[in-house]
């Protein structure tokens, strides 16, 4: 079957490989689109120093179900539209063992640690399958970046009383902002990009900063009586980003980062103690985040045309990451057609 690779540094492939052979536990999914995400941008780069290359990339999926193993319970049918759960968890770490498997010690996630969805094919335990009955396949490869940010969320413990900020609008940072709304918190989006941020109030932000041309600071303390946000919740993952997080949020306050800095990061600690925060990490996210985001999709609100950049054939997969690599800020989500 036709599959994407990356197999160096700024080099990206159409390959053969084997079509995946279903066991009795599992379900054979044919992809219809798979999006190209932060962590395969950064792979691209050579700037992912938890893959080994070369790799198949891709765990945002839009699939239907082309076959079902015998051993798979009800609830799953030929043709149903599907994305899936990209991470694995081991069952036996600390993580797993207090029902947070999203942040499994061992998890391995499509693309990264171990090959991902970006072929024309995927075999995985039915487990791992999240059925999305009246979501296009297209817009299934919306969920998984969308639940992170749904995920974040919950972590920060949003109520309608608080004033969110998030830091970044991109697909993750959007889910962010539509959970944080949905669940009738006051959202403050910032970011660099105007276009970006014209997008997040469409999706439930009540104002939106560009920390570019404005002042960040005064601009919170204006929109929040001068206490500054409740919850700030860090997108993007920059040593910028994250002391600004911890700068700005209230006094006892919550920071909930989901990215990764690429580099070291210094903080003034007395922030830590003398705002008595809450600093929590956010990684990926859990089965109810998936359902969550499915139905908001449903609900027929969602910008969805205007979250997809481009759609590209495999064989202009190359291209594309080539021109985001070159223009990252103006890129929500390329997804790959196959």
């Amino acid at each position: 079957m036709k599959a994407i690779q990356i197999t160096a540094p700024g080099e990206l492939k159409v390959v053969e490989v084997n079509k995946p052979v279903m066991k009795d536990d599992e379900i054979l999914i044919k992809i219809k689109y798979v999006g190209f995400c932060g962590s395969d941008l950064n792979t691209f780069l050579g700037k992912n120093p938890m893959v080994k290359l070369p790799i198949i990339p891709g765990h945002e999926v839009g699939a239907v179900i082309e076959s079902i193993g015998k051993d798979v319970p009800a609830g799953f049918e030929v043709g149903m539209s599907v994305t899936v759960n990209p991470y694995t968890n081991c069952g036996k770490c600390a993580s797993c063992r207090n029902g947070r498997v999203n942040a499994c010690e061992h998890n391995e996630t499509f693309g990264v640690q171990r090959n991902g969805a970006m072929g024309e094919y995927l075999s995985l335990p039915w487990s791992k399958v999240i059925p999305a009955a009246d979501t296009t396949p297209r817009d299934c490869a919306l969920i998984e970046p969308m639940s992170v940010g749904f995920h974040a969320v919950s972590r920060a413990q949003v109520t309608d009383i608080d004033v969110v900020m998030v830091i970044g609008c991109g697909m993750i940072g959007m889910g962010a902002i539509v959970r944080a709304s949905l669940r009738g918190a006051t959202v403050i989006a910032v970011d660099l990009d105007d276009e970006k941020l014209a997008l997040a109030k469409q999706v439930g932000a009540a104002y939106g900063i560009n920390s570019g041309t404005e002042n960040l600071h005064e601009r919170l303390l204006e929109l929040t009586g001068g206490l500054g946000p409740d919850v700030v919740i860090e997108a993007v993952g920059s040593p910028f980003t994250y002391r600004c997080a911890v700068d700005e949020v209230a006094f006892t306050g919550r920071v909930v980062c989901i990215g990764y800095a690429k580099s070291e990061v210094s903080f003034q600690t007395k922030y830590f103690v003398q705002k008595e925060l809450d600093i929590r990490g956010s990684r990926n996210a859990m089965p109810a985040d998936f359902r969550a985001v499915a139905k908001y999709l449903q609900q027929g609100t969602c910008p969805k045309d205007e979250l997809i950049s481009k759609v590209v054939t495999p064989e202009n997969a190359l291209g594309a990451m080539e021109e985001w690599a070159a223009n990252p800020g103006k890129v929500f989500r390329i997804l790959v057609e196959f």
